[in-house]
This record gives structure tokens, C-alpha cells and sequence, in this order.
């Protein structure tokens, strides 16, 4: 099951001008499969409207605590909350929150919940730094176990500049609420280390040996893992997608290069997906000038770059899982299963990169999963992203096992 699917978020929106972001939120929120109950403050309805709300949700917007009929809604909603978002919060919702007041529905129900909370500040830079605030941030936090996200730096509203206190961006707290809903996981606490995209090897200082790989599966698979509580290291070639929320990102170029970053990672891993698809070959002489066309070579000698999967069977700790992926043109599964045993691997993803939706640069993969003793499993067409939680479920029942 995906984190959202069949989950209640419940989110609140406090009075700040940063609430026009909250319905984006509660748009994605929805379109993930969650059933979303908004809490709008008296104040953040002077911002944006319910009926905005009730428009991309579906269902009612709650707001006041003694509204005709609904005397209880605030323990119904607290119970029934699998997670409670606050985005925006300002710099008076935390200071009642943080002293427990409950005049107001959505301080009610952050006293009535069990569910797990996140409070997403949003304020004047000023405001932020106050002590006050600061001491208030840290009694949220450290003494009542709400997670804060701290806000981003950047244009303030009504000409203020720029400073710290602008809300993260709706994406960014998505991810942010995803972790909190993801249940315990093998991979909390662990580090992981994906590897993404392609690496470039050059032949002159204009011109590369490259692939068409975009790297959409390996960021889906660092995403997902820092969602299921693992400390995600992306090792990357140049990406054609955004770094996702919350890993710590190695960017490299040639293969070299990724060998080397995953090399430095790999004594602390728990795991390792080789989803990147560095070149297998380089310039045997790369020209230090532009090679131009009239005295072009008729032929540019090739040399193997590093196998990057078989340098690290002497570097890996003990018991880390170690998953490669093997993109083919003929014969797959066997290539694949010669990959699984050549290079000591729990298991190798294999695709076809002549099949339609299931290559480079499209969001979605058919891939076939391959273990030791004849193990495979073909999964359908899925979009990458599913392809990457199926993965890591057996990612997880490895290290379980291991453990």
C-alpha cells in the first residue's frame, strides 16, 4: 500500500498569506489518495476561502469549535487523523500551541490527537528569529515530539525582501508528510545509498560518450527510501529530474567519479542501488583542444571504464544488500542473472530499453526482478515510483532477515 492511499490527513491552515499554498497542498494530498479534513482558523479564512477547499477535497471544511451540530469535531477529527499537517503555522498558532490553549478548533484538536504532527512555519524573517518564537519552536519540538520544518529563505510578502520564513513549498512538505506516515520501516536510521542518471566521459572539451538515461528510477528510489526513514545518499550523474526532498545529494560526472563517491559512502551502507547508468566506456585519449571537423579522426579509441558494482564487493559491510539493475536490448534475464552472479549481488532489476514506457526518460518501467537460486518475479508496467517501493519492500525483508 502506498503512504497516502486510504490515510485521513487532517490540515490545518492558520491565518498567514502563505495559506494560497495550503490548497495546492491539499491537492496533492488528495491526488495521492488521501481523504483530506481541512481546518481553516478564523484567520485564515480572512486569506482564502472554504469553498476552495471544499472544491479540491470533496469534502467539508471544518471551522469553528462551537458551529450548530458539531460539538464533538474536534475529538472525531483528532481520532480519525492518520497524520495532522499545520501549513501555514504563524507565530501565534505555536505560541498557543505550545502552551497547550484550546479556544479553537484546531488547538482542540491538536490536544485531543495521537496521530503524528507537523508544523510548517511561515512569518516575517523578524518574527522567525524572536526568541520568543525560537524558545516556542524548540518546546514543540523537544518537549510535545512535533516535527517543525523549518521555513525556507526567500521573498517575504508586502516588499519586506527576502529572509528565512517563507513557507517550503508544497512539494516539500508533501515528502515531509509522507515520512510521517510511513509506518516503521527496516530502513529508519539506515543509510542507503542510491546511485542516478548517467555519467559522461569526454572526448574533447566540448563533446561527451553519454546515454539517455534521465535518471527518473533512481531518484524515485531515493525518494522513496528517505520516505520510509532511511538516510539517503543519491550519488548522481547530471539529472534531467529535480534532487527529491531530504537526501544528501554527491553529484559527479564520469564514471570514475561515481565510483569514487560510492566507494566513500559504501563502509556505512546498509544498502546499495546501483540505478545509474554510468558509461561503460571512455575516450582512450581525450583531445585537450576542440576536435574540428576538417581534421576530425576517422576513429576515436575506446577503453572500459571502472565496473563500478564489481569494485565494491571487497568495501561492503557485512550484511549490506547490494542491488544493480540491467538495462538490455537482447536476452535480458540472462543478462541480468550473469550480472547477479559475476558481481555478488542479492538482486538485479532488469528492463528491456527497447519496450515501449519501459526505458530511459519515460514514469513508467516493466522490470523483472532477479535473485539468487532462480528467483524472478516480472512485475507489470507500473510507474516508476511503485517500481521503486516494490524494490525497496525487498530491500526491507533482506535486511530484516539479516538483521
Amino acid at each position: 500500500m502506498r503512504p497516502f492511499d486510504r490515510r485521513r490527513v487532517l490540515l490545518g491552515v492558520t491565518g498567514g498569506i502563505a495559506s494560497y499554498k495550503s490548497a495546492w497542498l491539499a491537492r496533492l494530498f488528495g491526488k495521492a489518495g488521501a481523504e483530506v479534513d481541512v481546518v481553516l482558523t478564523a484567520a485564515a479564512a480572512e486569506f482564502i476561502g472554504r469553498v476552495t477547499f471544499e472544491a479540491l477535497t470533496g469534502r467539508a471544511v471544518h471551522t469553528g469549535l462551537f458551529d450548530p451540530g458539531r460539538a464533538l469535531d474536534h475529538i472525531k477529527l483528532a481520532r480519525e487523523a492518520h497524520a495532522v499537517v499545520i501549513a501555514p503555522a504563524t507565530a501565534d498558532f505555536m505560541a498557543r500551541a505550545a502552551t497547550g490553549q484550546a479556544g479553537d478548533l484546531l488547538g482542540a484538536v491538536l490536544l485531543a490527537t495521537k496521530a503524528p504532527v507537523l508544523i510548517v512555519p511561515a512569518m516575517n524573517d523578524a518574527m522567525w528569529a524572536h526568541r520568543q518564537t525560537v524558545e516556542n519552536v524548540r518546546h514543540l519540538s523537544e518537549a510535545l515530539g512535533y516535527r517543525v520544518l523549518p521555513p525556507d529563505e526567500g521573498a517575504l510578502a508586502a516588499g519586506e525582501g527576502s529572509g528565512p520564513g517563507r513557507m517550503p513549498e508544497p512539494e516539500t512538505i508533501f515528502a515531509h508528510t509522507g515520512r510521517l506516515l510511513e509506518p516503521d520501516s527496516p530502513l529508519r536510521g539506515k543509510r542507503v545509498v542510491v546511485t542516478a542518471g548517467p555519467t559522461r566521459e569526454a572526448i574533447d572539451p566540448v563533446r561527451y560518450i553519454s546515454n539517455r538515461s534521465s535518471g527518473k528510477m533512481g531518484v524515485a528510489i531515493a525518494a522513496a527510501a528517505w520516505r520510509r526513514g532511511a538516510d539517503v545518499v543519491l550519488v548522481a550523474g547530471p539529472l534531467s529530474v529535480p534532487t527529491p526532498t531530504g537526501v544528501e545529494l554527491r553529484e559527479v560526472e564520469t564514471t570514475e567519479e561515481m565510483a569514487d563517491a560510492v566507494a566513500a559512502e559504501l563502509p556505512a551502507a546498509a544498502a546499495l542501488i546501483m540505478a545509474a547508468a554510468p558509461a561503460d566506456f571512455r575516450a582512450a585519449t581525450a583531445a585537450t583542444s576542440k576536435i574540428k571537423k576538417k581534421s576530425a579522426p576517422s576513429s576515436i579509441d575506446l577503453a572500459p571504464t571502472r565496473d563500478i558494482l564489481a569494485s565494491t564487493r571487497g568495501a561492503r559491510a557485512k550484511n549490506a544488500v547490494i542491488i544493480g539493475f540491467a538495462l538490455e536490448t537482447d536476452d535480458a534475464i540472462r543478462g541480468g542473472r550473469e550480472k547477479l552472479e559475476a558481481k555478488s549481488l542479492d538482486m538485479v532489476v532488469v528492463n528491456d530499453a527497447r519496450e515501449a514506457g519501459a526505458g530511459f526518460g519515460v514514469d513508467t518501467n516493466r522490470v523483472t526482478l532477479l535473485g539468487p537460486n532462480g528467483q524472478e518475479e516480472a512485475l507489470p508496467l507500473l510507474p516508476k515510483d511503485a517500481v521503486a517501493d516494490e524494490i525497496l519492500d525487498r530491500v526491507e525483508t533482506l535486511l530484516h532477515e539479516r538483521s
